[in-house]
């Protein structure tokens, strides 16, 4: 299934994606459970292709981030051979952590923001994991179990603020520079992440490309690592890293700006689109 949230008339919903179509939840379901979020910590995904209501257009509403209110959203950064090498840095022994905030993740189609202070607006093309089921922990043998699907995620990054202090967090958590989606799909639809592909389109110029296979911490490895920090819990996002080709690294940089459109696209997922507009 593809599970999305939105807004329909300023009024928040979810439900399943099917072709250009959405089916919401009906509101006896969403009194139980008022968001994807709840539906995951109550395992009831199954139950809800008989819980949703008459199919409306796609197109009429406004996407979400498909989880917009996680406890908490995880990023690995250094994790692609290809990232590692152009930063001049030697592969970490252990996954470098940061963290973003939920307010920084809009959802498909929605203007991404670059902020007044900045001119360094960057993409960064990742696999996001979405945690189905609460662990601490975790055996990496058991680490898929935990998984309840994927998703596309632009970890976009205001290079100059990272740059500030060794800590990645002010480059990384400005309001609306990062966005998931267009939905999240589920973990039985997607058996083997790691055999897809990551595409990065900066305005239909190709800027990254990468088999996930080539992920430096894999999957397994990163549950199971971040596990022994915290509790992972449903709806947490795993940011997984990005791929060789951000535009830091070129020559010249390669910074997005307004009017552009930065497309993350990802076998067996499908295509996270978003225009960038200046901070009003």
């Amino acid at each position: 299934m593809r599970l999305v949230s939105f807004l329909n008339d300023g009024r928040p919903g979810y439900g399943i994606a099917e072709g250009d179509s959405l089916r919401p939840a009906t509101e006896a379901f969403r009194a139980r459970y008022p968001d994807l979020r709840a539906v995951l910590a109550g395992n009831a995904v199954a139950a809800l292709p008989d819980a949703v209501a008459d199919p409306v257009s796609l197109a009429s509403v406004t996407l979400l981030s498909p989880i917009p209110n996680p406890d908490k959203i995880l990023c690995v950064g250094l994790n692609y051979a290809a990232h590692i090498r152009e930063t001049g840095r030697e592969k970490p022994k252990h996954p470098s952590i940061f963290t973003r905030y939920p307010s920084s993740v809009l959802g498909h189609g929605v203007p991404l923001i670059r902020p007044h202070v900045s001119t360094e607006f960057d993409y960064e093309g990742e696999l996001a994991v979405i945690i189905g089921k609460s662990g601490r922990y975790i055996a990496e043998a058991d680490a898929m179990d935990h998984v309840a699907g994927y998703s596309a995620f632009n970890d976009g990054t205001i290079r100059d603020f990272q740059r500030h202090t060794s800590q990645f967090w002010a480059g990384k958590s400005f309001d609306k520079t990062g966005a998931m989606g267009p939905w999240l799909v589920t973990a039985d639809e997607l058996p083997d992440p790691a055999a897809q592909h990551l595409r990065t389109i900066l305005n239909g110029q190709e800027v990254q490309s990468t088999p996930i296979s080539d992920l430096a911490f894999s999957i397994p490895e990163m549950i199971a690592y971040l596990s022994q920090v915290t509790e992972l819990l449903p709806g947490d996002i795993i940011a997984t890293g990005t791929p060789g080709g951000v535009g830091r690294f070129r020559t010249p940089p390669l910074y997005m700006k307004a009017g552009d459109r930065i497309e993350v696209e990802i076998t067996g997922i499908g295509t996270l689109s978003n225009p960038v507009a200046d901070e009003g």
